[in-house]
């Protein structure tokens, strides 16, 4: 039986777009994580030493978000409706770990600002609710 759904063509540019964005974020945590040289050598020392004092909660909260939102894109790709819990669990992680930068914010030397956390959160949000609404429309099976 033929599926008579047929794939919206912005299906591709949001996952395309969506996986871009999802996984410069998987890189930047797990670079951050393992402490990859090259990518942590341009980060301001104070920054650094603000993110390797986070608690662990505050790092389980972002590789949930960013891995979520990798892996949600990557199903959203794939037409599965597995998407839409990837991308619940991405916005779960962002909010959870973006709650650091209002109970502690980074060193106002380092300039960080909770304009990006803002933008993080709404992108997540975005994703779930296109998510959402595909698997409703039956354009993710």
């Amino acid at each position: 039986m033929a599926d008579a759904t047929k794939t919206p063509w912005h299906l591709w540019l949001v996952g395309a777009l969506a996986l871009l964005w999802n996984g410069f974020g998987a890189f930047d945590f797990t670079a951050t994580f393992m402490r990859f040289e090259p990518w942590t050598a341009n980060v301001p020392e104070a920054m650094l030493d603000y993110i390797y004092a986070l608690p662990a909660w505050m790092w389980v909260g972002w590789a949930a978000g960013v891995w979520g939102g990798f892996i949600g894109s990557a199903l959203l790709l794939m037409r599965n409706k597995l998407a839409v819990w990837a991308y619940a669990l991405s916005l779960l992680g962002a909010v959870g770990s973006n709650i650091m930068n209002v109970i502690n914010p980074p060193p106002a030397e380092v300039g960080a600002s909770a304009v990006l956390a803002i933008v993080i959160i709404l992108i997540a949000a975005g994703l779930l609710a296109y998510a959402w609404w595909l698997s409703r429309r039956g354009v993710l099976r």
